[in-house]
C-alpha cells in the first residue's frame, strides 16, 4: 500500500499519495493530479484516471510516455516542458516563470537546474531553461513540487508555500544540508524530501530541528 497524507486546505482536503522517487499522486475537488507518473514505481493501469498530469523534465526516471498513456484520458491536461513535448503529443508547454491556469488549478513553473553539481564533462546535470518545478494552488494552499533541481536563486525567492517537496540525492540534486539552506529561505509549513534514493533522511530534521515553523515529514520516496 502506497502511504498517503491528508492536508486541510480553504477548497477541501488535499490528499497526497507518496507513490515512489520523484513520483506523487494529488485528489483534490474531485480532479486526479499525477506528478511525474513513472512505470517503474508502480502499476499505473491500475492507477485514476489524470485530469492533469505535470512533467518536469525528460529524464526517464520522471518522463515515462506509457505512465502518461495509462492514466490519460480525454480531456486529460498535460503541463510540460519542450523537450518534454518531443515525446508525450498534445501537452501544454509551460517555460520557467511562467504561470497559468490549467483544469482549474493555477499553476506556476518555477525553473529546475543544478548550480554546482556537474557531469565529469562539466556540464550541470540538469541545465538551466530545460527543467520546471510546479507550484499549484489548492485553494490557499500552495504546493511546490520542485523537479530535480538544486537549491537555486530563483527557489529561495518563492513565497506562500505551504508543502515543498524538495530532491535530495547526490549527484545529481541537493545534499540534506543545501535542502535545508533552501527552506530556511523559503519557509514551507511542510517539507517533505523526495527522490532521495540512499541520502539519509535524518539529516534533514536535524538540520531544521531549530526552525519552529517547519515541520519534516519522512515518507516512501526513495
Amino acid at each position: 500500500m502506497l502511504e498517503t497524507d491528508t492536508i486541510k486546505t480553504s477548497a477541501g482536503d488535499l490528499k497526497i499519495t507518496f507513490v515512489g522517487h520523484g513520483t506523487l499522486m494529488f485528489v483534490f475537488g474531485g480532479k486526479t493530479i499525477h506528478a511525474d507518473p513513472v512505470s517503474a514505481e508502480t502499476d499505473y493501469a491500475a492507477m485514476p484516471k489524470a485530469d492533469l498530469i505535470l512533467v518536469t523534465h525528460d529524464h526517464f526516471d520522471h518522463l515515462d510516455p506509457e505512465a502518461i498513456a495509462a492514466v490519460r484520458k480525454e480531456g486529460t491536461a498535460i503541463v510540460l516542458t519542450q523537450r518534454c513535448a518531443a515525446k508525450v503529443r498534445g501537452g501544454i508547454v509551460m517555460k520557467n516563470g511562467e504561470a497559468r491556469e490549467v483544469a482549474g488549478l493555477n499553476i506556476e513553473a518555477v525553473p529546475a537546474y543544478n548550480v554546482a553539481h556537474k557531469r565529469p564533462d562539466g556540464n550541470p546535470f540538469h541545465p538551466k531553461g530545460e527543467g520546471n518545478g510546479y507550484v499549484v494552488a489548492f485553494g490557499d494552499t500552495r504546493v511546490y513540487i520542485a523537479g530535480d533541481t538544486e537549491n537555486t536563486p530563483e527557489m529561495k525567492a518563492l513565497k506562500d508555500i505551504a508543502i515543498a517537496f524538495l530532491p535530495m540525492n547526490l549527484p545529481y540534486t541537493m545534499t540534506p544540508e543545501m535542502v535545508a539552506d533552501a527552506a530556511r529561505a523559503f519557509r514551507p509549513r511542510i517539507l517533505y524530501p523526495y527522490h532521495f534514493g540512499k541520502t539519509d533522511t535524518a539529516q534533514l530534521p536535524k538540520l531544521l530541528s531549530a526552525e519552529k515553523g517547519i515541520e519534516v515529514r519522512i515518507r516512501k520516496m526513495e
